[in-house]
């Protein structure tokens, strides 16, 4: 039997409920295989069917910030003509082997979800696996933080932002645009093996990694960081339909790699049966399930949904994959990690939100055990579209979001936000002293996002660490001075740490900015590190967003204050050390 589009979930809409029941009456089991909250498109479904019940999630999602709802809908093989506004934890999913196995003619967008254009608060959300022929030649992606755009085929150009408004993105990776890419009012960007025709626009920091015709100009004026190839990575794990089975494509580990992994149609890679997963519901499984799964040996495939954690999923066995579908939720809720992996080779992670609980958790996310000595240069374990949120959802405490102690560790694109809106947020409510702590060594990060937490959003303290692209804001709230300093003479923690025994360690294209709420409260410098010759910054920037306080210097005692109002200055570091 063909596989048809099922919808079936819990809405906070009434009248999405009752839809979804009417629509789903009549659908065998078989046709259900992603659980709550999953679609499956078929090129042979009427496009009203498809077109109503996409419509029905947009109008639960389109402003749901902080809302229950997780979607995810997933388009087999064929083409389809159809409208795709993508809301907030909502994911959209071709199932082809190559993004061109899936064609949508019709206009996928995101849109700002704030007035007057503003997308700085447009999260939590993804299209990946499809080619898409927009309407008037123009794809609009109008994103910020924690959103992915991936293994994508745009026929035609792309813009970054709505009607010029503000927007703070963003990432794209794997993917080819047939026309030229406008980020226009896009405050900071990374693009990472991906193909275009031109790419125009540029604001604080724009870093290009393995593209194959990056943008012309150098640093600082346009702000562009470019890398000509990607040292080490392996591409997300992806879905695909195979007639009436489905597989989970693990994407092989590359290095020094420019361009797509799809030129020859498919991506190299191990496929894994679905029958080797364990589908978990949010409806129904604990911890206590998931784990008792996964010592059978099952991987693990996360339906979307919101999972109340008692204690933390616990990842074993080598080659383990994690897949989250529409940004399934972690949630630990007694004071326990979210998720913990032992230092053993390949574990892969992917498009997980997980939320920090009203009991304070040392960590959420722990990869490896302090100490860790073994090396996992050939298959290392990798985290991708793993995001942190503490607080804006209801109250949320942690020690430190993710943690990571295994070698050779891969992160490619990480949100890790304490909010500075939505409900439980305040200074002494959502709590979180750091974003990320590295002890391993040989640790790569592409796209790091870290926001808000109270003190060093990133403290670095493994050999050889790389960071290609970094966005922090510094938290708003402190409310004075005393309460928020690193140390003797010291104002505020700088963002970006690197341990002072660290004699190793890179990083390119950086940016921190500050908006203070309280008067008389400043930061001494952005980022602190050791000075040595080995330890290497290129490109940084500083920004104050607001009236009130400054960034006294951009690294250690180096680059100018930032400045408010009509004297308002945006320091630069070109390198550092200076050449």
């Amino acid at each position: 039997m063909r596989f048809r589009w099922t919808y079936f979930g819990i809405s906070v809409v009434a009248a999405t409920a009752m839809a979804i029941s009417v629509a789903n009456a009549q659908l065998p089991t078989a046709a259900m295989p992603f659980g709550p909250n999953a679609l499956v498109f078929d090129p042979s479904i009427p496009v009203a069917d498809m077109q109503g019940q996409i419509d029905r999630i947009y109008a639960e999602q389109q402003h749901a910030e902080f809302g229950p709802g997780r979607y995810a809908i997933l388009l087999r093989p064929g083409d389809y003509k159809l409208n795709i506004p993508i809301g907030f934890y909502t994911q959209v999913l071709g199932l082809g082997g190559s993004p061109d196995d899936v064609h949508i003619e019709g206009d996928v967008h995101v849109d700002a979800a704030s007035r007057n254009d503003n997308a700085t608060t447009t999260f939590w959300r993804s299209a990946e696996g499809f080619s898409v022929t927009p309407p008037g030649g123009t794809m609009q992606w109008a994103v910020s933080q924690a959103v992915a755009f991936r293994r994508m085929h745009v026929l035609g150009n792309m813009v970054l932002n709505q009607k010029r408004g503000w927007a703070s993105g963003g990432w794209m990776a794997d993917t080819i645009v047939d026309g030229k890419v406008d980020s226009g009012t896009q405050q900071q960007w990374i693009s990472r093996n991906t193909e275009w025709k031109g790419w125009t626009g540029a604001n604080w920091n724009m870093v290009f990694v393995g593209v194959d015709n990056p943008p012309a100009g150098d640093w600082p004026e346009p702000p562009y960081t470019k890398l000509t190839s990607t040292p080490v990575i392996r591409e997300k794990p992806f879905l695909i339909a195979e007639k009436q089975s489905y597989s989970i494509v693990v994407p092989a580990l590359r290095r020094s790699t420019t361009g797509v992994t799809w030129h020859k149609g498919k991506t190299p890679g191990k496929h894994i049966p679905l029958s080797h997963f364990y589908i978990a519901s949010a409806l129904r499984d604990t911890a206590a399930t998931i784990n008792m799964a996964l010592r059978t040996g099952k991987d693990l495939l996360l339906t979307p949904g919101t999972y109340d954690l008692k204690e933390p999923i616990h990842l074993t066995r080598k080659g383990t994959v994690v897949f989250g579908l529409g940004f399934a939720t972690l949630r630990p809720v007694s004071g326990e990690a979210a998720m913990m992996i032992d230092d053993v080779d390949g574990v892969t992670v992917s498009t997980v939100l997980i939320d920090a609980g009203p009991v304070r958790s040392p960590q959420l996310l722990v990869v490896g055990a302090p100490g860790s000595k073994a090396r996992h240069i050939a298959n290392p374990i990798t985290l991708s579209d793993v995001f942190f949120r503490v607080g804006g959802a209801g109250v949320g405490k942690a020690g430190a979001d993710l943690v990571i102690n295994s070698n050779d560790t891969l992160v490619d694109q990480t949100w890790i936000w304490r909010a500075d809106h939505g409900a439980g947020v305040g200074w002494t409510e959502n709590l979180s002293d750091n974003g990320l702590i590295v002890n391993g060594n040989d640790v790569t990060i592409y796209g790091l996002f870290v926001e808000h937490h109270q003190q060093y959003q990133v403290l670095w303290n493994g050999e050889r660490g790389r960071t290609y692209f970094y966005q922090s804001e510094i938290p708003y709230d402190p409310p004075t001075q005393d309460v928020w300093s690193s140390g003797s003479g010291v104002n505020g923690w700088a963002s970006y740490k690197v341990s002072d025994e660290v004699k190793n360690h890179e990083a390119w294209g950086l940016g921190v900015y500050s908006v203070f709420r309280k008067p008389n409260v400043t930061l001494s410098r952005a980022f602190e590190v050791p000075e040595t010759p080995a330890v290497r910054f290129h490109h940084m920037i500083t920004v104050a967003l607001d009236n009130l306080g400054e960034i006294k210097h951009v690294i250690n005692d180096q680059g100018e204050t930032t400045a408010t109002g009509a004297q308002r200055r945006t320091p630069k570091v070109a390198e550092f050390p200076a050449p």
